[in-house]
């Protein structure tokens, strides 16, 4: 490759390289925050997930069947939050091992946790991973304009990972071309 097209190729780099850092900043400096802050999660003390409790009993059978146990966690969240506070379940992430059954409703970020077996409340806390999560991968904004469907969030990480691509192809060459820009000028 001769040395003026690579002096070109390098200008080119480093435009593309400055102006898609310039663009998309903002965007990866909170993906970048919020996947530390999820990567740290369970080690947060219970400061963004809530700590898992420990139910009564390990075994299915002796347990609540999921629509009990439901009704108890929307029971526990109407306790806890203001009226009104949706009630619709989103998740139940059941845990046999702890005897535990996590349960989460959309429209808000708050949790409960029940005893498998008695259905006793263990815990009402809020999912700060949750808001972390949606943040993270752009669903946060779809939420909060009434969009449907992904798409949005489809779109966002899209770009962003599309960016992040171009960022470490640009990156190599901003490092390698320079090398290689030297050893041609060496051999002139």
């Amino acid at each position: 490759m001769n040395i003026k097209r690579q002096t070109n190729v390098l200008r080119v780099f480093r435009k593309i390289h400055r102006l898609t850092g310039i663009a998309l900043f903002v965007f990866f400096f909170v993906v970048a925050i919020s996947g530390i802050l999820l990567g740290w999660k369970k080690h947060s003390g219970g400061s963004i997930l809530p700590q898992t409790q420990q139910g009564s009993s390990a075994r299915l059978q002796d347990w609540l069947p999921l629509d009990s146990l439901r009704r108890s966690a929307e029971e526990a969240i109407l306790t806890h939050l203001p009226p009104g506070t949706s009630t619709v379940v989103d998740r139940m992430d059941v845990r046999p091992e702890k005897g535990v059954v996590k349960v989460r409703f959309e429209g808000h970020y708050w949790g409960v946790q029940l005893d498998g077996a008695s259905g006793k409340v263990l815990q009402v806390a809020p999912r700060r991973s949750d808001w972390l999560e949606a943040v993270h991968d752009g669903s946060i904004v779809e939420n909060w304009l009434g969009i449907s469907g992904g798409y949005f969030k489809l779109f966002y990480t899209s770009l962003l990972g599309l960016a992040l691509v171009l960022f470490s192809a640009t990156g190599f060459w901003l490092w390698y071309g320079p090398k290689v820009l030297r050893r041609a000028k060496r051999k002139r």
